[in-house]
């Protein structure tokens, strides 16, 4: 695998800090109670008050935790497991190592801009700055010229394209449906205390355009089209999961409504199983080709 001696220092790092920032997240309590706070713009929320997440709201806290548990039962195993098979030259560790990588860059790039300022900040900066090399370096190692040739003529694209429009579809009407009203009517969007939609923001700019992208190349059998589908459904099932259990601890936390935000996303996840199942079966592993 290219940069492999590069990336053999990053990824331990960023499985060891991870583990670090989900575990004091989850474990980490202090003494104090959830308190009601009206902020400058008048919005009253309800402070979380106790624990690392001290100073975020409850609802924000519950959807921090999901993620500090998927971090832990499903983000670094898979990390673990799809560097060795990366590291071993296989192509299906290397998709796999990606996605996840792009799951753990996604995760601390919302942590280091969204989560109020606390004790393990410099480790959320670390862990998006080490994620984002990480990410890069792994993609520069797939060869393009060669990649397509490792897939079927049997891989069912416009199936897969179709999932990634689907996708980024939902996520475009979902958000655009809680900003739009707001800008018409000349009110601001609940915030949770934050200064902006950050998570908003962050799926328009990157997940909407690269679902778009790699769905229209993948139609067309670029390279770019193999590589950014297979990385794309690969990281949106961390992504589903990581949102499911984020909204069913928020029900859980009395937040309302947030229990019915896990069913589309849960659905989301089990179509993206369904879909590296079929890349997967449809993908060849050695330089001699298989496919016709």
């Amino acid at each position: 695998m290219k940069y492999q001696a590069i990336l053999k220092w990053l990824i331990p790092l960023i499985g060891l800090l991870a583990l670090v920032a989900a575990c004091v997240g989850l474990f980490y309590q202090t003494d104090g109670q959830p308190f009601a706070y009206t902020n400058h713009r008048g919005e009253t929320v309800t402070i979380n008050g106790h624990g690392l997440y001290y100073w975020d709201t409850v609802s924000t806290v519950a959807q921090m935790q999901g993620n500090d548990v998927i971090t832990l039962a499903v983000g670094l195993p898979l990390l673990v497991i799809s560097t060795w098979l990366a590291f071993r030259g296989s192509l299906r560790g290397r998709l796999l190592l990606t996605g996840t990588l792009g799951f753990f860059l996604y995760t601390y790039m919302s942590m280091s801009m969204l989560t109020a300022y606390n004790a393990l900040f410099l480790i959320y900066v670390a862990l998006f700055g080490l994620s984002l090399y990480a990410f890069v370096l792994s993609m520069m190692s797939f060869d393009l010229t060669d990649l397509p040739r490792h897939f079927s003529s049997r891989l069912p694209r416009g199936w897969i394209a179709g999932l990634l429009f689907l996708i980024g579809a939902f996520l475009l009407m979902a958000w655009l449906g809680r900003i739009m009203p707001t800008l018409f009517q000349n009110q601001m969007p609940a915030l949770e205390n934050t200064t902006t939609l950050v998570i908003q923001a962050m799926d328009l700019v990157l997940i909407v355009p690269l679902a778009v992208i790699a769905g229209v190349l993948l139609l067309r059998r670029s390279a770019w089209g193999y590589l950014l589908a297979s990385v794309f459904v690969m990281k949106a099932i961390t992504m589903g999961l990581a949102v499911s259990t984020m909204a069913i601890n928020q029900s859980l936390q009395g937040v309302p409504e947030s229990g019915a935000i896990a069913i589309p996303f849960l659905v989301i996840t089990a179509l993206n199983l369904v879909m590296v199942v079929l890349l997967l079966r449809n993908m060849q592993e050695s330089d001699t080709p298989q496919f016709a």
